[in-house]
């Protein structure tokens, strides 16, 4: 097995209820279990020797009669989904033959929590003869906690503490014991097909039931049929149908169905530099980044996902103050749970040597005032005007504003969670706005109570705040913080959220600013740490947020060829199929945690907006 493939070269499947990444070379080398935010069951990818991998790849050392090759008589691998689906298909092309490895995860209809998930693994040839290698290592608990092997050569169970979990071969497979874990090799010819389904379950469950190629037939026509009839309701048919479809599938994978709470990545410890420390857990839900996310799904047409984030947010605010004595957490759990306790995981040396390997986050109990802009925000985007919310739900939000009108103007630690102590950041106050001004909106157009002369003289105070000390006359630009010169690409978002028109000089002088400091060949960096140090050792790369949110403004405010070319050469550095990370490095590799939901929402965002200026600019909007 390759150790440590790059980020990028994975595909992702999942179940709506958990994921798990496959590599280019067949590998199966992250998967947490019952939930995104579960302790790991496969963790190679942050320990090649101690996390654990489900490998099923096709044998590169020996012919399918078992010679040795001859060196450089190797394999090459590719990679696809099924189109409009969730069913990755990893190819591998050898002298002597081509042979398929078929993945995808059953989802769980109607959508209820469940502790029982399954992985289906199809190998068949299609030319030829192929030798198969398989090897299923699992390491429970982020590779801390043992487990027991029972095997008779077509079933193998795994017991860890609490988590068991089975491996059942099909076909021409058997399984043999090595140590605690198991592998197998099989040869196939032209037509013939074999599997194995894993299942991981609580240790008091009951066994998965014999499985025949009936039933892995029939699992695949319904995960294929479901993702068709998922996609199909998606209102975009621009420019860019295949990779809008695919991010919305993505954000679909990453989204937690039996609460509707999208989480911000599918992994965690995954670096922003290679060696470096930057490392974070990004598999909870971000009040921010599940917000912007409602907007991308709805603008494609998928209303209930929308409503059950509503859902999902508007019990964050019913449950009254979080631990940390805020209305709002920055994050929560899938389940809405605040704790989120961070903790080094030291026996984990980290992908290619970057360490410490953080589970939870410790971010969460930071004081962010943007969150309340985008709560705010995704409720107004969430439904019908006329249905934001009930009238006891109004109250609360109502509630909100009036402490809003109080607190807003506090220093924080920022959007990008610095841990370099709380400062005056002008996004924060820009969301802010946004708050108090959908607060206004909303009690106007539904009639609904609120002490609106209050909630406008506020936002008007941010406003006129905002151009006084947000604005720098040296730079002629929005600065990341007050009395500073810093720019910063989270103010991208000013003409999206509506603060300031697309075409406003300020903004359109703002815009140059961050295209002469921030932008490299259409890559976008967050800000320079090195003029805002952020507390933390190490550089990134560019942000692929910022980004296409740069592609947005650029669209927005009329430049349509620069905003174009941007995104085109954006979408060279999606991997094979069509997946970004948090960050792009220097020499174009996807750093961070991977697939990340910000990209992606971004990327919708940018797709609808450019498509947009560019009908305008046909004649045909």
């Amino acid at each position: 097995m390759r150790p440590y493939p790059p980020i990028a070269e994975h595909g992702l499947i999942g179940d709506l209820q958990t994921c798990a990444l496959v590599s280019s070379d067949g590998v199966l080398d992250w998967f947490c279990s019952p939930r995104f935010d579960s302790p790991s069951v496969f963790a190679s990818l942050l320990d090649a020797d101690r996390g654990g991998y489900l490998a099923l790849t096709t044998d590169p050392a020996r012919t399918p009669d078992g010679a040795p090759r001859e060196p450089g008589d190797g394999v090459v691998t590719r990679q696809l989904y099924l189109a409009d689906t969730a069913v990755l298909v990893t190819r591998s092309l050898t002298p002597e033959g081509v042979g398929e490895v078929i993945d995808f995860m059953p989802v769980h209809e109607p959508h209820t929590a469940t502790d029982r998930h399954q992985v289906v693994r199809v190998m068949r040839v299609v030319r030829g003869t192929v030798r198969f290698r398989l090897e299923c290592r699992p390491r429970f608990d982020y590779g801390r906690a043992p487990h027991a092997l029972a095997c008779d050569g077509a079933t193998a169970r795994f017991d860890g503490p609490g988590t068991t979990a089975y491996l059942q071969a099909l076909g021409p497979v058997a399984l043999e014991a090595d140590g605690t874990d198991v592998r197998a090799a099989v040869t196939l010819s032209e037509g013939e097909r074999a599997a194995v389904l894993l299942t991981v379950c609580d240790a008091d469950g009951p066994a998965p039931p014999p499985a025949s190629p009936d039933d892995v037939i029939g699992a695949f026509n319904s995960v294929r049929e479901f993702w068709h009839g998922w996609i199909g309701r998606c209102t975009y048919h621009g420019r860019w149908q295949q990779m809008v479809n695919r991010s919305a599938i993505t954000l679909k994978l990453m989204t937690y169905a039996p609460t509707g709470a999208p989480v911000a990545a599918a992994t965690m410890g995954l670096p922003e530099q290679e060696g470096g420390e930057r490392n974070w857990d990004y598999r909870y839900t971000w009040i921010r980044d599940a917000s912007l996310a409602v907007r991308a799904m709805r603008d494609l047409g998928f209303t209930e996902e929308a409503h059950a984030f509503r859902i999902w947010l508007m019990q964050r605010v019913a449950d009254g103050r979080a631990p940390n004595g805020e209305p709002l957490q920055i994050m929560y759990r899938v389940d809405g749970d605040p704790y989120l306790d961070e903790e080094v995981l030291g026996h984990l040396e980290g992908w290619r040597g970057s360490a410490p390997v953080r589970a939870g986050n410790g971010a969460a109990d930071q004081l962010q005032m943007d969150i309340y802009g985008e709560a705010l925000y995704g409720l107004a985007q969430a439904g019908p005007t006329g249905d934001l919310v009930g009238f006891d739900d109004w109250r609360r939000c109502a509630a909100l504003l009036d402490w809003l009108c109080e607190n807003w103007d506090r220093p924080d630690e920022g959007i990008w969670e610095t841990r370099g102590g709380r400062k005056d950041f002008t996004y924060s106050r820009l969301m802010c706005w946004v708050a108090l001004d959908r607060g206004i909106r909303q009690a106007t157009v539904t009639a609904r109570p609120g002490n609106l002369p209050r909630w406008t003289a506020a936002r008007d105070a941010i406003l006129e705040q905002i151009m006084t000390l947000g604005w720098s006359t040296e730079r002629g630009a929005f600065v990341q913080e007050y009395d500073s010169t810093v720019l910063d690409a989270s103010l991208l978002l000013m003409p999206l959220v509506g603060f300031i028109t697309p075409g406003d000089p300020r903004w359109l002088s703002t815009l140059d600013a961050m295209d002469r400091e921030l932008v490299s060949d259409s890559l976008v960096y967050r800000y320079d740490p090195a003029a805002s140090p952020d507390g933390l050792q190490g550089s990134e790369g560019t942000f692929s947020l910022c980004t296409f949110l740069y592609v947005y403004a650029l669209a927005r405010a009329g430049r349509v060829d620069q905003a174009r070319y941007a995104f085109d050469k954006m979408l060279t550095y999606a991997n094979h199929v069509g997946l970004f990370a948090e960050e792009v490095g220097l020499t174009g590799e996807q750093l961070g945690n991977f697939p990340q939901a910000f990209t992606h929402l971004a990327l919708i965002t940018a797709a609808l907006a450019l498509d947009s200026a560019l009908d305008r600019a046909a004649g045909t909007a």
